[in-house]
């Protein structure tokens, strides 16, 4: 089986990587508004240095920008912000072309012709408040307050749009993280009592299984695991079925079979309770259901996992002794995605029942709980609604569903189906449901089956495109958020603010100016009689000291102890300990224990797709972006080299990938990098949007092709279920 070498430098791979701060902006790097704002400005004019925090993808890493008369000109990190260690990887650096994007939405539009035909009208903000008020109004009046559905992304101004759900009365809430991270949330939650955080910086050996942190950046673990590997002697194992920038600086890498994930857990199990690796005291004290566990495991032994994942029996017995002679210092990494099928809550279990027998919970190098950051939520009374509907449209549908994340593929279905009741309303803040959900015409079904869709983003979206009623939103240097409390490992639990860096261009307006405008128009006008200022002093009121020192620093660190934290505490779990076999799940008729189902193989001339992530790309957030798009022009098809002769596919062909609910096309990239029965594409490219110039019409769209499987506990997105076929584009 492969192995890789480590055979770059720190820097090379950073440049290889895209990791590389971009660097000044400026010439052609950056077009459009930036440009023509620069060019106004005197040959050497004073800057000014003003905090904030990123906004390119969910991190939120510390920045400093530099302003001259008015404009933006660069961002540089915030070497005060442990959580990012200091830095800005390209993404952030990409901020300003955000801002400055010619493409952004300047003023309110409403939609005149058919869905997705872009005739859009130029509005006033008042007309365009009073519509959104009077259809939501309309929308309550006909179809109760949970006909109406809430829809946001990751942002500091996002709860906004909860608190406005609540008081018009919607218990349909969803968020973008039923699409990628919820079944891994829940699995971790239900053996540990929360939600982990990664210690890699002191961690002597990481088992990274689908992840891949080098790409699919997460701070500060991609900084601190490249510091571990290279300067800490921290031994790193990949199992991916591509051959990523993770596995490339990896000690080993093993391409993974799709799929069989859990078998390979519960055999490094097998292996650790039958030789004894474990320290006894630990079991004893801290964990429930070893004696299950043990005798669950007897059957999945190394010889089997090797049969199903296609790694040596011998490599797997290795690695689990290895696991547990590291520890407490070692880990099978949480991450926040690894193979997600309709069982990804329970293979999520066995990465977490794992880490359980190696006792790294609450210790150097392991697994860390949450700290505490001070930061209070400002609670209100929403008003009751009696003739409201009795749950949410997604209720009961999944056993184990995140309330506040609910179900975006399940309650999709469920408003095609009317099941049990009609949602014909839709607010969608900073999300793109139509670009980032699978099977995209069914997503577009859903749009069309709606009264009315009022959309707020920075982009006309392709979710924004199939709108009626488009609100233009600030970037997040333009705008004033609430504080926001972040995990960094054992780098840090901090606070964060947002000020604005320059005025607002056009005629943005923040969420919250724009939730507070409706609201007045529809008599919920106490519920945001506040101003942003006022709700972070609530927000601080016991951390006074907290916005002084964020003005000061553009951080507030409240310290607080990283290690020993459950020292004379409880799990929150019905054991109050560990829980290897979960007593809740057997009450509710789940399986209490990982019950391996081996995935199916792909038919005959089709390939498994699997997605993952870019050190460039946010989901479909980035791929218009101007300064990105010239190290990332477009995606194509991974396609084993074995594979493509079959096919009788060349790099650089122009080919068509089929499956059972769209077809698309784009370029061939054949390779060695990845398994002969799978595929692989990046998100966010063929936007349908015009008003997305670089990406709309260019390469293909994942979600086109991606069926809408989810897990069976949470109603995670599964996006590892779909089998395409690739054919060669005659010209």
């Amino acid at each position: 089986m492969p192995r890789a070498k480590q055979t770059m430098s720190r820097r090379d791979f950073f440049r290889a990587s895209g990791l590389v701060a971009a660097g000044a902006v400026g010439g052609p790097a950056l077009l459009g508004g930036l440009a023509k704002a620069r060019a106004a400005s005197p040959a050497k004019p004073a800057w000014d240095s003003r905090f904030s925090a990123c906004d390119m993808c969910f991190n939120k890493c510390g920045l400093i920008a530099r302003v001259e008369n008015g404009v933006a000109t660069k961002l540089d990190p915030n070497p005060k912000f442990l959580k990012s260690r200091g830095m800005l990887c390209a993404r952030g650096n990409a901020g300003l072309a955000q801002v400055y994007d010619p493409d952004r939405l300047k003023h309110p539009l409403l939609r005149k012709g058919a869905r997705g035909e872009g005739k859009w009208q130029r509005i006033p903000w008042d007309e365009a408040l009073d519509m959104a008020a009077l259809k939501m109004a309309e929308v309550r009046e006909k179809y109760t307050p949970c006909g109406h559905l809430f829809t946001a992304g990751s942002d500091l101004q996002s709860q906004f749009v909860g608190r406005f759900a609540e008081v018009y009365g919607s218990f349909n809430v969803t968020s973008h993280e039923s699409l990628c991270l919820v079944s891994g949330s829940r699995a971790f939650l239900d053996t540990f009592g929360e939600v982990p955080f990664a210690d890699v910086l002191n961690s002597r050996y990481i088992m990274m299984v689908g992840a891949n942190r080098f790409e699919a950046l997460v701070t500060p673990d991609s900084i601190d695991l490249m510091t571990a590997i290279r300067e800490n002697g921290c031994k790193l194992v990949t199992l991916d079925p591509r051959y990523t920038k993770t596995a490339a600086l990896s000690h080993e890498w093993y391409p993974v079979r799709p799929g069989t994930d859990m078998a390979f857990m519960l055999a490094l199990a097998h292996v650790i309770i039958n030789e004894k690796l474990y320290d006894p005291q630990w079991i004893a004290d801290k964990t429930f259901g070893m004696e299950q566990l043990t005798a669950h495991v007897r059957r999945y032994t190394p010889g089997f996992a090797a049969e199903q994942c296609g790694i040596p029996a011998e490599d797997i017995a290795r690695m689990a002794r290895e696991l547990a002679a590291a520890a407490p210092a070692s880990m099978v990494y949480p991450g926040r995605r690894t193979s997600d099928y309709e069982d990804s809550t329970q293979i999520r279990r066995s990465f977490a029942i794992v880490n359980g027998l190696l006792g790294n919970w609450d210790k150097p190098g392991g697994l860390l709980a949450a700290r505490q950051v001070g930061l209070k939520g400002v609670p209100f009374d929403a008003p009751w609604y009696d003739e409201n509907r009795e749950d949410r449209i997604d209720a009961g549908k999944v056993p184990m569903m995140f309330e506040h994340e609910g179900s975006f593929v399940v309650t999709r279905d469920a408003v095609l189906a009317d099941d049990p009741y009609p949602i014909r309303g839709w607010f969608i803040y900073k999300t793109n449901p139509m670009g980032t959900a699978p099977n995209r015409r069914k997503t577009m079904e859903m749009m069309n089956k709606m009264d009315f869709v009022t959309v707020v983003d920075i982009a006309m979206s392709d979710t924004a495109w199939m709108a009626d009623l488009v609100l233009p939103s600030p970037s997040y240097l333009e705008r004033k958020d609430p504080c926001s409390g972040l995990q960094g490992s054992v780098a840090c639990a901090c606070v964060v603010k947002r000020d604005p860096v320059i005025d607002p261009l056009y005629e943005s307006r923040p969420l919250f100016e724009i939730m507070k405008g409706i609201a007045d128009r529809m008599e919920l006008g106490e519920f945001f009689d506040f101003t942003i200022d006022e709700y972070r002093e609530k927000q601080t009121r016991d951390i006074p000291e907290a916005l002084a020192v964020m003005d000061r620093d553009g951080v507030y660190y409240n310290p607080s102890k990283v290690y020993g934290i459950y020292e004379g505490r409880i799990y929150k779990t019905l054991s109050k300990k560990v829980e290897l076999y979960n007593q809740r799940y057997e009450q509710m008729g789940l399986d209490p224990l990982p019950n391996y189902t081996p995935p199916a193989p792909p038919p005959d001339n089709r390939f498994r797709m699997v997605i993952g992530r870019n050190a460039m790309i946010t989901q479909s957030s980035t791929a218009n972006n101007t300064l990105l798009h010239q190290f990332l022009p477009t995606n194509t098809l991974w396609l084993n080299t074995e594979a493509a002769g079959r096919l009788g596919i060349q790099d650089g062909d122009l080919v068509e990938v089929a499956s059972p609910v769209g077809s698309q096309e784009l370029r061939a990239e054949v390779t060695d990098r990845i398994r002969p029965d799978t595929v692989f594409m990046l998100s966010g490219y063929n936007t349908l949007s015009t008003m997305q110039h670089l990406s709309h019409g260019n390469g293909a769209s994942i979600n086109e092709l991606l069926d809408d499987d989810f897990d069976a506990i949470t109603g995670n997105a599964s996006m590892h279920t779909t089998f395409v076929s690739v054919t060669r584009k005659v010209a």
